[in-house]
C-alpha cells in the first residue's frame, strides 16, 4: 500500500497527439498523484491538451531541452516520491504502481526495456556500449542506463539538480550520482511500446557523442581513476612496447619510450590528485546535507 505522497513528472514537446491518452491512463489507476506535465516549449497544443486531460502543466516560453523541463518538474513537485517518465505513449502508466510497491526500500526504482523495446537496433547497440561503461565506473550492473521511465525519492532528485543537463541525458547523470552516493537502485523490467506518433528528436550520432562525452564527465566528478587509470595503464603498456621494439631493433631506449613513460606517470598523478579532490568535495557536499537536516529539524521543532 503506497502512502507516501506521489507526482508523476512528464516532460514533452509537441505531443499533443499522445500526451491526452497518457494522462487518461494514468488517472485510471487510481494513484491519488499530482501529475505535472513540463511543456518544453512546443509549437502545437501540448499544454492546452494537457491541461484538458486534467494535468498541471508548466509551460517553458521555448524549448530549452528535455533535461531542463524535467528538472522544472522536480521544483514544482510537491510529493515525496517523484515518478518521470515520457509523453509519447511508450511507457505503460500500468508499471508505476510496480515501481511504486520497492518504496521505501529502495531510493531510486529505474524501468529497464529489453532489446525488443528499444526504439531501434543501433540504439540498442548504443545503450549497451553506455550500459557496459557505467557498470565499469559504478562497479554496479546498470541495465539501462538512459531510461526516461524511473521513480526516486523527492529529496534525492533536489539534491542532484545542479549537476542535471538540460538535454535528453538527463537520465544517465542522475543513475551515476546516485549509485556513486551509495544510494539505493532497482532495475524493474518492463515492456515499452513504439511511439503512438510523431518522430523521436533524439539524433543517434549527434546525442549518441553528447551521451558519452556527459558519461566521461559525471565518471570523472565521482571516479576520476576509474578513467585516468586505464588511459595510464595504456600508455605505459605502449611505452614497454616501443622500448622492447627499438631495443630489438636499434638496441637502445629511445626519447618516444621515454615521453610514454613519463606521460603514464603525468597521468596517473593528476587521477590521484582528481580523487582526493572529488573525495574532498563529497565529505563537503555530505556535511552541508547534514547541517542542513539539522537547520531544518530544529525548525520544525519550534
Amino acid at each position: 500500500m503506497i502512502t507516501a505522497i506521489v507526482s508523476i513528472v512528464i516532460p514533452a514537446y509537441n505531443e499533443s497527439n499522445n500526451i491526452g491518452n497518457v494522462i487518461s491512463e494514468i488517472k485510471k489507476l487510481h494513484l491519488d498523484a499530482e501529475i505535472i506535465v513540463v511543456d518544453d516549449g512546443s509549437t502545437d497544443d501540448t499544454a492546452k491538451v494537457a491541461q484538458n486531460a486534467g494535468a498541471i502543466v508548466y509551460s517553458h516560453p521555448y524549448n530549452i531541452g528535455n533535461g531542463a523541463a524535467v528538472k522544472t518538474g522536480i521544483r514544482m513537485a510537491k510529493g515525496e516520491i517523484l515518478v518521470f517518465m515520457d509523453g509519447d505513449g511508450q511507457h505503460r502508466p500500468e508499471d508505476i504502481r510496480r515501481m511504486l510497491e520497492l518504496f521505501p526500500e529502495y531510493d531510486m526504482v529505474v524501468g529497464a526495456r529489453t532489446m525488443e523495446g528499444q526504439a531501434s537496433f543501433g540504439r540498442a547497440i548504443g545503450n549497451q556500449v553506455y550500459n557496459w561503461m557505467a557498470s565499469y565506473v559504478t562497479k554496479f550492473p546498470v541495465k539501462d542506463l538512459t531510461s526516461g521511465f524511473r521513480a526516486i525519492k523527492a529529496s534525492i532528485a533536489k539534491s542532484y539538480i545542479y549537476l542535471l543537463p538540460n538535454t535528453y541525458s538527463y537520465p544517465t547523470t542522475i543513475t551515476l550520482g546516485v549509485l556513486r552516493d551509495g544510494q539505493s537502485v532497482k532495475y524493474l523490467p518492463i515492456e515499452a511500446s513504439k511511439r503512438k506518433s510523431g518522430k523521436s528528436s533524439i539524433r543517434i550520432f549527434n546525442d549518441g557523442v553528447r551521451f558519452l562525452m556527459i558519461i566521461i564527465r559525471i565518471c570523472t566528478l565521482y571516479s576520476p581513476l576509474r578513467i585516468f587509470l586505464p588511459v595510464s595503464a595504456s600508455m605505459f603498456l605502449l611505452g614497454c612496447v616501443r622500448y622492447f621494439y627499438s631495443y630489438i631493433t636499434e638496441g637502445r631506449f629511445t626519447n618516444m619510450s621515454a615521453l610514454l613513460y613519463i606521460t603514464s606517470i603525468i597521468i596517473f598523478m593528476m587521477g590521484l590528485v582528481s580523487e582526493q579532490i572529488c573525495q574532498m568535495r563529497f565529505e563537503r557536499r555530505i556535511g552541508s546535507r547534514s547541517v542542513h537536516s539539522k537547520y531544518n529539524s530544529n525548525d520544525s521543532k519550534d
